[in-house]
């Protein structure tokens, strides 16, 4: 292997960074589909309006959401630590980047979601109007089940976005594979901390997509 040496590997301490992982993937993304589900279904609401003024707040948002989409993220983590600080008291750690997290993949899944709930057949939506659904009634009987398997997807690249996220914020000692990956397989040339990281990482984004495309195929109908 090239002089590698697999056994002096500390995995208790890898564990412990795959668990941190997990809690930041975790906390982090049921924060970002309960933000993001209703500001999805706001864009796609607000869009589709004839009022002026809705249509004015669905500019605003819309361009708030572009604006932090195009900001990379490690940028954007490095920016938002003030926000870190001043809602979980730290910058550092699992609590310290899961604010970032959090605002940089809301917008990301609320486009999802928007994308989902476009699709969804128009007939169907209007044939509700016509029985006299209300606004409320047609999103949670009509547009969220036609949605379900475009919803799941974008879920699905949210929490493997994510992933990736938490390997940035390694850089700024957040915690986790990232950070380990960064302090001993970079910074202290131990190659072998680096590669099985690495393999946790890629195997954690494969089991999470699998589980992802099979919810997609089950709710999909035929």
């Amino acid at each position: 292997m090239g002089g590698l040496n697999f056994s002096e590997t500390n995995w208790p301490e890898m564990m412990e960074a795959t668990i941190s992982t997990l809690k930041m993937l975790g906390i982090s993304g049921i924060f970002t589909i309960i933000l993001g589900l209703p500001l999805g279904i706001m864009l796609y609401l607000w869009g589709r309006s004839d009022q002026t003024f809705l249509k004015a707040i669905y500019s605003v948002i819309s361009l708030v959401v572009n604006i932090l989409r195009s900001i990379p993220f490690i940028i954007l983590i490095v920016v938002l630590m003030p926000v870190s600080k001043a809602v979980v008291g730290t910058t550092i750690g699992v609590l310290g980047t899961i604010p970032a997290f959090v605002i940089a993949a809301t917008p990301f899944f609320a486009r999802l979601v928007e994308t989902a709930l476009r699709e969804v057949d128009r007939g169907v939506i209007e044939a509700a109007q016509g029985m006299g659904a209300s606004t409320g009634q047609i999103v949670m009987r009509v547009l969220l089940p036609e949605a379900r398997p475009g919803l799941l997807a974008g879920i699905t690249i949210t929490i493997v976005t994510i992933v990736s996220y938490t390997a940035m914020a390694g850089t700024v000692g957040g915690g986790g594979l990232g950070d380990l990956a960064i302090r001993y397989g970079y910074l202290r040339y131990q190659k072998e901390v680096m590669i099985i990281s690495v393999v946790i990482m890629v195997i954690l984004v494969q089991l999470l997509q699998m589980a992802g495309d099979r919810l997609v195929k089950y709710f999909t109908r035929k």
